[in-house]
């Protein structure tokens, strides 16, 4: 009998195409974007391994379904601005999504190559190439490209009808997304928004290193271009209610105001000197410029000894900025374990590789100060893991007698916010959940108030920018509908 002919091993596929990063001793020196972006040449492999499948499941998990086949199809022909305006016809904010969207659980979590990462080499770096899309795109346009001028033509030649008016209150996410995709159509779209600057979590909580706001402000003046006005310091709820933007002529309005009130841990010595919630502390570094002063005038409370309580995005956001504001030790103190931390795991592990200490099981019982009320250091219990609870995630249980003290003198609260309640209490007839967020019709975004629609963490509390976009995207499809009886 013949030998049987031994099984040759399958081929595996290409592996995902690394981004270039800046080292972590240079970037913790500086406020720069700490992924780099890819080149052409890694863009061309990275859309190399798309497999352009019949049924891309990979669009089933984008919140506001991309035509990502379409997009990286284009990528595979060459054509950059093909690319770009598949992207721009389901995404206001391509450049953003591709940094901050958690990909990873969404898009590249449904792509068929993750289903075997040993053979195939993992997913698709889908977000990595709409980041390359949408950058190069804008440097070819600053050149002059006549390809791109074209597409940025074709968008401002629409037809903009003055008597349709949709106003937005807030400028975050969801809100730039539905004035970017009824702009597109021709409805006249004004953004009031309280702060002085538009983007809200995008431009006060999420770190220059991560998102650079020169990107924020270049997707802003590409709404500009389609005829979005945007109306800075103006408060909902203060500055102008919902009542009287319809009695001003507006058909329509879409409440993007976040969830930006925070909340704290209600322990002993919370009001000593050095405890900062996370949204101060990250609004005065990234909105304030705090990372540049003198060079911007507002200041930032520094220390050597830092801890951030909380194990969520905000969480890193806020201990890689301590670090890079000069901190000599700064410490994540979260009362699970590193695998239910809910961070992204990329954002996870960028701060690990920089220094920041994870002190896990651990759940603070007071904030300690001296006689001058001065911030020396952290008590905390020292937890085990039980049960799971509502949200999967095993629950915390302490541990009898075992306590620690973590010195510190700055303390960074990172644990959820609230909805902040000036526009609600102003607004009339609007009806609320239980934990106090706005009651929308989850397929159409309408609140209780007839053409009054809401979305983002207004809605469903403190989410990606991602899930507001999706929401926004939802509601602007409607008010599309019942306006001119089509949607894009």
């Amino acid at each position: 009998m013949s030998a049987t002919p031994e099984k040759k091993a399958p081929k595996k596929s290409a592996p995902r195409t690394e981004m270039p990063v800046q080292p972590p001793f240079v970037r913790i020196q500086n406020y720069l974007e700490v992924a780099l972006g890819y080149g052409e040449e890694e863009a061309r492999a990275e859309a190399a391994r798309c497999l352009q499948c019949k049924k891309p499941l990979c669009r089933q998990g984008c919140p506001v379904e991309i035509d990502i086949k379409g997009f990286i199809g284009q990528l595979q022909k060459g054509d950059l601005p093909g690319a770009y305006k598949v992207l721009r016809e389901y995404n206001s904010l391509p450049a953003v999504c591709g940094r901050v969207c958690p990909q990873e659980t969404q898009c590249e979590g449904m792509c068929i190559l993750e289903k075997n990462p040993d053979k195939t080499g993992g997913a698709v770096c889908i977000g990595r190439l709409e980041r390359f899309v949408a950058d190069t795109f804008a440097a070819r346009l600053a050149e002059g490209d006549a390809a791109c001028l074209q597409i940025t033509g074709e968008a401002a030649c629409r037809m903009t009808r003055d008597d349709l008016r949709v106003a937005c209150i807030g400028a975050g996410p969801s809100s730039l997304t539905v004035a970017g995709y009824l702009a597109a159509l021709g409805i006249k779209v004004t953004v009031f928004e309280a702060l002085h600057e538009v983007g809200g979590v995008l431009v006060y909580g999420i770190p220059e290193f991560r998102l650079p706001k020169s990107i924020v402000r270049r997707e802003v003046d590409a709404m500009k271009e389609l005829g979005v006005e945007f109306k800075t310091n103006w408060v909902g709820g203060k500055a102008i209610t919902v009542q009287e933007l319809f009695d001003e002529g507006y058909k329509a309005v879409f409440i993007g105001v976040g969830a930006g009130l925070p909340q704290f841990m209600k322990v002993p010595g919370e009001n000593s000197i050095g405890v900062f919630s996370a949204n101060e502390y990250l609004t005065r570094v990234n909105l304030g410029r705090a990372y540049d002063f003198p060079n911007h005038d507002t200041p930032i409370f520094k220390a050597d000894e830092v801890c951030v309580v909380g194990g969520g995005n905000v969480a890193m956001d806020a201990a890689r900025t301590a670090l890079r504001l000069g901190a000599k030790k700064v410490s994540i103190v979260y009362r699970r374990t590193k695998a239910e931390m809910p961070a992204r795991l990329e954002e996870l592990e960028h701060a690990i590789e920089e220094g920041v200490h994870l002190e896990l099981l651990c759940a603070p019982l007071a904030l300690n100060a001296d006689e001058n009320k001065r911030l020396t250091s952290m008590t905390v219990q020292k937890m085990k893991l039980g049960e799971p609870d509502a949200s999967g995630r095993r629950r915390p249980e302490p541990i009898e007698g075992e306590t620690a003290d973590i010195p510190c003198q700055l303390v960074v609260i990172a644990v959820g916010t609230k909805p902040n309640p000036i526009l609600l209490e102003a607004t009339k007839g609007l009806s609320l959940n239980k934990w106090g967020y706005i009651d929308a019709n989850p397929e159409t975004g309408e609140t209780s108030i007839h053409n009054v629609f809401a979305g983002g963490d207004i809605v469903t509390g403190a989410a990606t920018v991602i899930s507001a976009m999706g929401a926004g995207r939802k509601a602007a499809k409607e008010i599309a509908r019942r306006l001119l009886g089509t949607e894009l």
